[in-house]
């Protein structure tokens, strides 16, 4: 059920249920994330591997400290980062303390918090006073939700309440970053950028590893059922005979209909069955807003192929061309 009633979303996690929650990410699905009965809930209604560690979302920063021990050579690094970033789209992975269930970590001996700036989630997670393990509201691999309709697409009879606030503001998942040494490790690209982050520390990203070590690494995710495939102009691209492409773009054209038509022989035909464009600015926050649902609604309309042009990889822009790899990694 879609509803804008926070009271009954607060009683729900109380008692242990399942609530899909509004962040200026992607909408949540959350539980409470000290309550192991509670967070398997969420692997079973995602399909999520148990090996993928969760996010936990705070109430308050009072609760860094109960929940993290955060290393003493890092400490004035990580005060900076969260004095500058909380609240906000930064998850800091850090050494845990005994009181996270070991399913909302995968086993391993740190955990990823973040302290959310969205007006209904902090109210919701405040009331609370607890908190809040709350991955993407959607399937396991799939396109993530910017809506609570997405979310209703995705775990419709699934779970009790869905609270909608609109649409999300950033579109894309936080910046996920490690803190080790006086250095900084991107392990997740996001809406923080390396060169937000480079003000602070020395920055290196971590594109691959063998081992998981905090949410959103795996190569393949986000991705529609729909093949996706990633191309640098739309102009240079030409579909196979019968086959529907859609276009997700990124470069600045006078009109869709110049684009998405070509002249065959004496007849008028598409080049592309659908097009969406990113940002007609070319604006990368505009961008990564319109990025999920942009996907999503190319993918309802039962196309052969998407193809999306490639955005620069530039501050915003490394985010979306890391969702767009991997939802065309198969």
């Amino acid at each position: 059920m879609i509803s804008t009633d926070r009271v009954a979303a607060v009683e729900l996690l109380r008692k242990g249920d399942l609530v899909a929650l509004p962040t200026e990410t992607v909408y949540g699905l959350a539980a409470k994330a000290l309550d192991s009965t509670a967070v398997a809930k969420i692997f079973e209604a995602k399909e999520r591997p148990r090996f993928d560690p969760l996010i936990v979302h705070l109430p308050n920063r009072e609760w860094l400290g109960r929940i993290v021990d955060v290393p003493a050579g890092d400490r004035q690094l990580i005060g900076k980062l969260v004095d500058k970033f909380w609240p906000g789209p930064l998850t800091i992975v850090l050494p845990k303390r005994e009181i996270v269930p070991d399913i909302v970590t995968a086993g391993l001996v740190t955990v990823a918090v973040r302290l959310s700036e969205h007006r209904v989630f902090g109210e919701i997670v405040g009331e609370l006073d607890e908190p809040l393990a709350a991955p993407s509201a959607n399937r396991f691999g799939r396109v993530s939700p910017t809506t609570a309709q997405h979310v209703l697409d995705e775990l419709g009879g699934r779970i009790l309440l869905i609270v909608d606030a609109g649409p999300t503001e950033h579109g894309i998942e936080s910046t996920i970053v490690a803190v080790r040494d006086g250095k900084i490790a991107v392990l997740r690209r996001g809406p923080i950028t390396h060169e937000q982050l480079s003000q602070f520390a020395e920055v290196s990203s971590v594109v691959a590893t063998p081992r998981i070590s905090s949410p959103g690494q795996l190569p393949s995710h986000y991705a529609p059922k729909t093949p996706l495939s990633l191309i640098d102009n739309a102009e240079d691209f030409f579909p196979r005979k019968n086959q529907r492409v859609g276009l997700l773009a990124w470069h600045a054209r006078r009109g869709d209909l110049h684009l998405a038509q070509r002249r065959t022989g004496h007849r008028r035909s598409l080049k592309f069955a659908a097009v969406r464009s990113l940002s007609e600015g070319q604006d990368l926050r505009e961008a990564a807003a319109n990025l999920f649902r942009h996907v999503r609604e190319l993918d309802a309309l039962g196309l052969d192929l998407i193809v999306a042009e490639r955005v620069p990889s530039r501050g915003l822009g490394a985010a979306i061309m890391d969702r767009l790899a991997r939802a065309s990694h198969r």
